[in-house]
């Protein structure tokens, strides 16, 4: 069977054509904040029709909300409660429902199938998903922490067990690229991350803050006459790496570090990053009761070896002590670059959310396929 696999960032779309679990085409297409959705569509449109039909295509969706817990077939129900979620993720759902329409018109016989980041968080306990805010926030609107990015968190989690050669194990998982999370698993299952109701939460990234204090806003609205909506708009797209260094692409700025302009600046982007990162590798190994390993994924984790080596220096209470040649030297991925004798394993894994979409989606269509023949075989 051949399943395409449509992953739609903040900043680009993924198109990976999958026999199993191996890639046998792909195409990466930018989707960033100045390219408009009728483009988006249009260049959709055209690099699958350039590609061999597939029998199913998988959609991922960033935020499933309290409704979808795993994945389900998409058909018009399914995508009006996607759109009423919009608003909780709008770097990405809006895109996402734009390509599905596309899609949806072009190969109607196909099944398609919606997989959710946040459904792999659907393990976290009430301590970590209960907020301490009025009971008809939480009760009447379903106000609550949900973490994202959980196909690659569910992915590099299982893979790194597999490197561990075990079944069982504390991990942490720092998805690290232009939206940054980190999760907290152990043996396999999520019990704390760092997004929460939105995925502007939590870690510094390429142009979301993270988290900031809730008090910062009525305060720019009262004293400067910021409204929610300029706040917002600030808060996703003007600030993270981009606010601090003047690029959101970590790459470039460790490039300024070394060379300018202003690499004084671009050492503080890179020092309050670092900072942020670490603090919350703590809260994660607190949340799992330990770590066994270390994850970097995404594609500032999987490539930047400063950063890395920045984040292990100070998490040597942990157990993390890295090999600085293996570090600086890698020369593949799902690589182990800790010391031969610490206690804590480091993995650099490399993202795989298309392999996590068709293992979600199998289940979907089992489903699909054995209620049919349950329909069948009635009277």
């Amino acid at each position: 069977m051949t399943v395409l696999t449509v992953n739609v960032g903040s900043s680009s779309v993924k198109l990976r054509w999958l026999e199993g679990e191996g890639v046998v085409s792909s195409v990466d297409l930018s989707a960033g904040g100045s390219v408009a959705e009728g483009d988006l569509s249009f260049a959709v449109t055209s690099a699958v029709s350039a590609s061999p039909p597939p029998e199913v295509v998988v959609h991922r969706i960033v935020h499933g909300g309290n409704r979808f817990r795993e994945g389900v077939l998409i058909d018009d129900d399914v995508l009006l409660a996607l759109r009423e979620l919009s608003d909780l993720a709008p770097d990405h759902q809006r895109r996402a429902l734009s390509v599905i329409d596309t899609l949806g018109s072009g190969m109607p016989d196909v099944p398609h199938v919606a997989v959710f980041d946040t459904a792999f968080h659907s393990t976290l306990g009430p301590a970590a998903t209960t907020l301490a805010i009025p009971a008809e926030w939480r009760e009447a609107w379903g106000v609550r922490r949900f973490g994202f990015h959980g196909l690659s968190h569910a992915y590099s989690s299982r893979r790194a067990l597999e490197l561990l050669g075990q079944r069982h194990g504390r991990v942490v998982v720092a998805h690290l690229g232009s939206g940054c999370s980190l999760a907290a698993t152990v043996d396999g299952q999520s019990v704390e991350t760092t997004m929460g109701f939105t995925p502007l939460d939590g870690l510094v990234m390429g142009t979301r803050s993270g988290s900031v204090d809730p008090g910062l806003i009525p305060w720019l609205q009262v004293h400067h006459g910021v409204s929610s909506a300029r706040a917002l708009e600030a808060l996703e797209h003007e600030s993270g790496l981009l606010a601090l260094a003047g690029t959101s692409d970590m790459r470039e700025v460790m490039a300024r570090c070394r060379r300018g302009p202003e690499p004084d600046r671009a050492q503080l982007a890179v020092e309050v990053f670092v900072h942020r990162l670490v603090l919350s590798i703590g809260a994660m190994a607190a949340a799992a009761g330990g770590m066994d390993a270390l994850v970097f994924t995404g594609g500032i984790g999987e490539n930047s070896a400063q950063i890395r080596g920045a984040t292990a220096a100070r998490l040597g209470h942990l157990g993390v002590h890295i090999d600085e040649e293996r570090n600086a030297n890698l020369d593949t991925y799902d690589r182990d670059i800790a010391e031969a004798s610490a206690p804590c394993r480091v993995h650099v894994v490399r993202a795989r959310e298309e392999v996590q979409m068709v293992r979600a989606s199998a289940g979907v269509l089992e489903r699909a396929s054995a209620g049919l023949r349950a329909s069948a075989m009635d009277p």
